[in-house]
């Protein structure tokens, strides 16, 4: 099972098997219930973990006490690379938004790997730089944009990020509850179930339960990116 995972992350992916085993060899498995806090903003730090089944949202709170959510991670993904670094506090809150499997990795194991396989340096500097794009974006967007256009963009997000394509159209499954795409998007969950249902209304989506459709990608790209 941790071999199969470790296929999937970003960081590993150029490594061979025998990298891969070592790594399985020295992590730890994890488990966090729904709804639980995994590490939180100033705590000290020295943990990398990565996701095995479930998922948890990157959050900050504001200056008025608002849940700001940076980002949705699932399986194959990590957090907690930051503090591996700088040895510094953790920057941000991680809370399970379902039960959730995680591995972890200690500080000195992981910095040990990155002395033998120096291909981990490479790969992960590649994966903070999407990141920062993508923080980059998210910036640019609720600074701009209006609560429809950020709502929009939010889902677009997630659609790059889990979505799954087909025919043109993206299916996003287990969609993020209203409240937290609220949180993601800078502004209300009554705004999100509005905009969700004019998004609906005029055909750019379909919605069933936590499934999401957006119909025409493209289309629904150039209008709203």
């Amino acid at each position: 099972m941790k071999f199969s995972l470790l296929e999937t992350v970003p960081i590993f992916n150029d490594l061979d098997e025998d990298a891969l085993k070592r790594i399985g060899d020295i992590m730890q498995k994890r488990h966090y219930p729904k709804s639980k806090m995994v590490l939180m903003e100033e705590d000290e730090g020295d943990t990398l973990f990565i996701i095995d089944s479930g998922s948890v949202k990157i959050t900050r709170i504001s200056e008025d006490g608002r849940e700001v959510i940076l980002s949705i991670l699932g399986e194959g993904e990590f957090f907690g690379e930051m503090a591996i670094f700088d040895g510094e506090s953790r920057s941000a809150n991680v809370v399970t938004l379902e039960d959730s499997e995680v591995f972890i990795l200690k500080r000195a194991d992981f910095l040990d790997l990155l002395e033998h396989y120096p291909r981990i340096s490479i790969c992960l500097l590649q994966e903070l730089a999407g990141r920062l794009r993508k923080s980059d974006q998210l910036i640019e967007s609720l600074s701009l944009g209006d609560a429809e256009n950020r709502i929009a963009l939010m889902l677009l997000r997630l659609a790059e990020e889990r979505g799954m394509h087909k025919r043109g159209a993206v299916l996003i499954d287990n969609l993020p509850y209203q409240q937290d795409i609220a949180n993601m998007a800078g502004t209300s969950r009554e705004t999100v179930s509005r905009t969700l249902k004019l998004l609906e209304d005029k055909g750019h989506i379909t919605k069933e339960g936590h499934r999401l459709t957006i119909v025409d990608y493209e289309n629904f790209k150039k209008a709203f990116s």
